[in-house]
C-alpha cells in the first residue's frame, strides 16, 4: 500500500461518520430482488417482472401522497409564486439533478408551446457541476453544501422564489446548500427526499438540521429499499417524478384557468394502470426481448445509439446514469481519440450539436465558469487549482465536444455488431428515428424500435427496417398537460431494461452494484460497506483496501478509459491474496 492511498484512506475515515450512510433505508436490500442476478440468469422476463414489482412501492406512496391533499396546497403556493413574478427551482445532483433538469424541461416546453415566454422562463434547474453533470458526475461538487450555495447565488434566487431541495437520501452535502442559501435570502423552501427522518435525524447532523429546521417545508416519499441495493436512480428519483408532475400540472392548470380538483387521484389511477401493463407476462416478455437484443451487442464488444427526440432528457439520463451505477465507458467527446469508446450515445434531429442541446433542456446550456477569485474564495487558497482544473473540464465549450447533434453521427458510425435503437412516441414525427435506423440496417448493424403508444394504437406498431424489433409499451388514455404519466413510463421502462441488461452482464451480484464507481464520497462509503459485506474484512480495512484499488485503476478512470470493478478486485484481493494485476487479470479471464 503507498503513501498516498494510505493517506487518503486515513483522510476519509476521519470525516467517515458524516458519510456512513448504511443505516439508511434506500442502501438496504430490497427482499423482492435480493436473487435478482440468479433469476435474470435463467429468465429475463422474470427478472423484468421482479424490477417491476419494486416500483408497486412507488405507486403505494404515491397514493398517500395523492389522498393527502399536499399537491394541491403545494401548487397553490406555486400559483401565486408565479404571479407575484417569482421563480421555481428545482436543484439536486446526480440522479436528482438530472430530475431538475428534466422538470425544468418538461416545464419549459410546454409554456413555449403555449407561447408564454414569461412564465417559461420562470423555471431554474441547478444541478451540481451544471448542466456539464447531465454526462458525467463533476469531481467534488457533490460533497460540498458551499458548491450548492454558489450555485443558487450566481442565480440571484431571492425571497420571492420557490425552491425544490431534491436529495433522494436526504443527506447530500450540495443540495442541503441550495436549501440553506434559499432560506437565507428569505425564498419558500421545499426538501424533497426519501428516508425516514427518524433514521436520518440519528444518523446524518446535516440532515438533522434541515429536517428540523421550520423555514424547511418537508416533502418525505420514502417507498423503501431500491430494486438496486443503494441504486436511488430507480424508485427514489420514479417517486419524485410523478410527484413533482402531478404538481406541476396542478399549477399549469391553475395558471391557465382550468379545472385542476381531480388531478393527483387522475394521476394515481392512471400510474396503477400503467404498472399493471408494465408488469404483464405480455409486456415483460416483449421488453426480455430488447433486454437480449443490447446484452448481445455488449458482449460482442459493439456499441449501441439511440435516437430520440421528444424523450431526449429521458433517454439521456437513463444512459448516463449507467456509467456511475455499473462502471460503463461514459459518453466520449468526438475528439477524444483515447478515451474509451462508450456502450450507448445518444442522438436527436437537430443539424448542429448546440442546437440538440438546446433542443434537450428547452433552453441554452448552463454550465460553470467561476473566476479564480470566486473558487479562492470557496475553497481558500490550497484547493484553488484542483478546483479551478476542475470547473475548466466542465464549461460549455467543453459540453459542446459531446455531438448529440445529427452531425455527430459520422463521427461514431455504426458498423457490423452494432445496434441502434429508435425511442419514440406514436404522437410525433419519426422520420428522423427511421431513417436512422435504415442506415445502421444499411451497415448490417442490429435495429430495435422503442414505441410508447396509447392503448388504442398498441401492437398496431410496425416497420419497414427487416429484421427490426418491435416493442411497444401501451399507455393509459391522459389528458394532462405536462403528460407526466408518459414521463413516468419511460422513465421505468428505461431503468428497467438498462438495469436488467446489466444484471445479465454480471455487473450486479443477487441486488447489489457490485461495480459502483466510488467517485464521491458517498460511494465510497457505499463501496467500503459492500467490501465488508462480501470479504467479512473490518470497515477500516476495506476502505484501505478500496483507496490502494483505487489508486491503481485512476489514471483509466480520469482517462475515461474502460477499468475493472474495485469491488470485485477487492473481494478477489482478500478472499484469494491477489495483487491488483493478478486481480484484474483473474477478472479478465472470467469475462
Amino acid at each position: 500500500m503507498s503513501e498516498l492511498s494510505k493517506q487518503r484512506s486515513e483522510d476519509f475515515l476521519q470525516i467517515s461518520s458524516q458519510f456512513k450512510l448504511g443505516a439508511l433505508v434506500t442502501e438496504s436490500s430490497h427482499p423482492v430482488t435480493a436473487n435478482l442476478s440468479a433469476v435474470a440468469k435463467q429468465d429475463i422476463a422474470a427478472a423484468l417482472e421482479l424490477l417491476f414489482q419494486v416500483d408497486a412501492d412507488v405507486l403505494k406512496k404515491f397514493q398517500e401522497f395523492a389522498a393527502s391533499g399536499c399537491a394541491e396546497t403545494i401548487a397553490a403556493t406555486l400559483v401565486q409564486t408565479v404571479k407575484n413574478g417569482g421563480r421555481i427551482f428545482f436543484t439536486g445532483c446526480g440522479s436528482t439533478g438530472r430530475l431538475s433538469i428534466l422538470l425544468d424541461s418538461v416545464w419549459r416546453d410546454f409554456w413555449k408551446q403555449q407561447k408564454n415566454p414569461d412564465i417559461e422562463n420562470r423555471s431554474f434547474s441547478v444541478m451540481a457541476g451544471g448542466d456539464y453533470a447531465l454526462i458525467k458526475s463533476v469531481e467534488g461538487f457533490e460533497d460540498f453544501t458551499d458548491f450548492g450555495k454558489k450555485q443558487m447565488a450566481d442565480l440571484k434566487v431571492s425571497t420571492q422564489d420557490a425552491v425544490f431541495a431534491i436529495t433522494e437520501g436526504g443527506e447530500t452535502s450540495f443540495v442541503i446548500g441550495t436549501a440553506w442559501k434559499a432560506v437565507e435570502v428569505g425564498a419558500k423552501v421545499y426538501f424533497v427526499y426519501n428516508n425516514p427522518d427518524d433514521i436520518l435525524c440519528e444518523h446524518v447532523q446535516r440532515s438533522r438540521e434541515v429536517i428540523q429546521d421550520a423555514r424547511i417545508e418537508k416533502i418525505n416519499l420514502t417507498t423503501g429499499p431500491m430494486a438496486i441495493t443503494g441504486s436511488t436512480r430507480m424508485q427514489a428519483t420514479s417517486i419524485q417524478l410523478a410527484v413533482m408532475l402531478t404538481i406541476l400540472e396542478i399549477v399549469a392548470r391553475e395558471l391557465l384557468g382550468q379545472d385542476a380538483k381531480n388531478v393527483a387521484t387522475d394521476f394515481a389511477a392512471q400510474f396503477t394502470e400503467l404498472l399493471a401493463t408494465l408488469r404483464s407476462k405480455d409486456f415483460c416478455a416483449q421488453l426480455a426481448k430488447l433486454v437480449a437484443f443490447e446484452e448481445k451487442t455488449y458482449r460482442a464488444g459493439g456499441k449501441n445509439n439511440y435516437y430520440t427526440n421528444r424523450f431526449g432528457i429521458d433517454v439521456l439520463t437513463d444512459t448516463t446514469e449507467r456509467s456511475p451505477t455499473y462502471c460503463t465507458p461514459p459518453f466520449r467527446k468526438f475528439d477524444d481519440t483515447t478515451a474509451t469508446e462508450s456502450w450507448s450515445f445518444l442522438f436527436m434531429p437537430d443539424d448542429w450539436t448546440d442546437n440538440a442541446w438546446a433542443n434537450i433542456l428547452k433552453r441554452e446550456p448552463r454550465c460553470i465558469g467561476w473566476s479564480k477569485l470566486e473558487v479562492r474564495t470557496l475553497v481558500g487558497e490550497l484547493e484553488m487549482e484542483r478546483v479551478l482544473e476542475i470547473t475548466n473540464k466542465i464549461k460549455v465549450s467543453e459540453l459542446m465536444r459531446f455531438k448529440i447533434g445529427s452531425n455527430g453521427i459520422r463521427y461514431r458510425a455504426q458498423s457490423f455488431g452494432d445496434s441502434a435503437v429508435a425511442v419514440i412516441s406514436n404522437l410525433e414525427n419519426t422520420s428522423f428515428h427511421m431513417g436512422a435506423l435504415k442506415r445502421a440496417a444499411d451497415f448490417q448493424s442490429r435495429t430495435a424500435k422503442l414505441t410508447f403508444v396509447s392503448k388504442s394504437a398498441a401492437g398496431k406498431s410496425s416497420s419497414a427496417i427487416p429484421d427490426c424489433l418491435l416493442v411497444g409499451v401501451p399507455l393509459p388514455q391522459t389528458s394532462f398537460l405536462l403528460d407526466g404519466v408518459t414521463r413516468l413510463a419511460v422513465k421505468l421502462v428505461m431503468n428497467t431494461l438498462s438495469t436488467c441488461t446489466m444484471v445479465r452482464l454480471g455487473r450486479v451480484m443477487g441486488n447489489f452494484m457490485v461495480w459502483v464507481v466510488p467517485s464521491n464520497l458517498k460511494l465510497i462509503d457505499r463501496a467500503t460497506r459492500y467490501i465488508t459485506k462480501l470479504t467479512g474484512l473490518e470497515y477500516v480495512a476495506a476502505n484501505a483496501l478500496l483507496f490502494e484499488i483505487i489508486e491503481y485503476i485512476e489514471p483509466r478512470m480520469k482517462g475515461d478509459q474502460a477499468y475493472p470493478p474495485v469491488v470485485e478486485m477487492a473481494v478477489l484481493r482478500a478472499k484469494e491474496n491477489l495483487s491488483n494485476e493478478g486481480a484484474e487479470q483473474r477478472l479478465q479471464s472470467a469475462r
